[in-house]
């Protein structure tokens, strides 16, 4: 067997991934758990049947994809994550009517044969201890917030149990934020991203933190627009002929969490500060509605985000001022 041409497509959900092995114009499945378990059964799978290196294929839904990802491109692989619409679209255009996960398996594969889609690079092992950090973080804020609009319509007898997981929260904000810092400070190369980050005025720790647990650099996107892209920060436009006329609204395709995390600083940046002013009245001047300048500013803010890193170059008011 040929091992540069083998393809593999992975349709994978919470509990469970399906794969579809491209033999020649035959395909071999199996199903398995999206465990560790799965994933080490899937490697001895792929080696029964005289595999030692595959292009993998798999979309990028919800946070699903990420581990078996990561276990495959350390394990050696080629690993592309693939825009869900992308394969839809190829599907349709075989005139595909049957929609199962065997059947979204071996459509993956065969996308990954006819497309060969770019490389997904890992995080690097930094990367994904932060990642981590960062999304602990934010479930513990979560909780908290919960918590604390609980107070409003409580029973007195149960509100010593409320005071305890208030507390038992706060002590773990604690013990978590001087972790992300201490991460941050002791690797050489964050470090330095970092501080290029924090000379964009409105970008706080927690958002600097998230942009680079999430990769803004160039090692993992060539461009500024690829990564807005990635967060679902890209404009969609639906207009069509002289009838066909919507507003224009983000793209929403993309990481929930980094739409969340700039929300805030570009709200901040927009009445707060001198270059995020201008933006607004700018875009007001021409009409835009108020949702789409601060939609439009988070795009701002990871573009140069993305900017200042890839080129190590600190903020620069003064490019900002048209």
């Amino acid at each position: 067997m040929n091992t540069t041409t083998v393809v593999l497509g992975i349709d994978i959900s919470k509990a469970k991934f399906d794969a579809a092995l491209a033999v020649g114009s035959k395909f071999r499945t199996k199903v398995f758990a999206n465990t560790p378990t799965g994933f080490a059964q899937l490697s001895a799978w792929l080696c029964q049947h005289g595999v030692r290196h595959v292009h993998a294929c798999m979309e990028a839904t919800g946070s699903y994809w990420e581990a078996l990802a990561i276990y495959l491109a350390d394990a050696g692989h080629t690993v592309s994550v693939i825009n869900p619409a992308l394969v839809k679209a190829h599907g349709q255009s075989l005139g595909l009517r049957s929609k199962t996960d065997a059947v979204d398996a071996k459509l993956l594969a065969d996308f990954c044969r006819e497309k060969q889609p770019p490389v997904w690079n890992p995080p690097s092992l930094t990367e994904r201890r932060l990642r981590a950090l960062v999304l602990r973080h934010q479930m513990l804020v979560d909780m908290q917030t919960q918590e604390k609009n609980r107070c409003e319509s409580l029973r007195e007898d149960i509100r010593d149990s409320l005071d305890t997981h208030l507390a038992w929260l706060a002590g773990e904000l604690e013990r978590i934020e001087p972790a992300i810092a201490k991460l941050l400070n002791d690797d050489d190369n964050l470090r330095g991203k970092r501080d290029l980050l924090d000379s964009i005025p409105g970008l706080g720790e927690r958002t600097i933190a998230a942009l680079l647990a999430y990769g803004v650099h160039g090692e993992r996107f060539p461009c500024a627009r690829q990564f807005a892209a990635f967060a679902g920060l890209s404009p969609r436009r639906y207009e069509s002929g002289s009838s066909v006329h919507r507003k224009p609204r983000l793209s929403k395709v993309g990481h929930a969490f980094l739409r969340r995390a700039l929300y805030m600083p570009a709200m901040t940046a927009l009445y707060k500060t001198a270059w995020g002013k201008r933006f607004r009245t700018r875009l007001a001047a021409r009409g835009k509605p108020p949702k789409l300048i601060i939609g439009a500013m988070m795009r701002k803010l990871a573009q140069v985000a993305f900017g200042v890193v890839k080129s190590g170059v600190p903020f620069n008011p003064a490019l900002h001022r048209t």
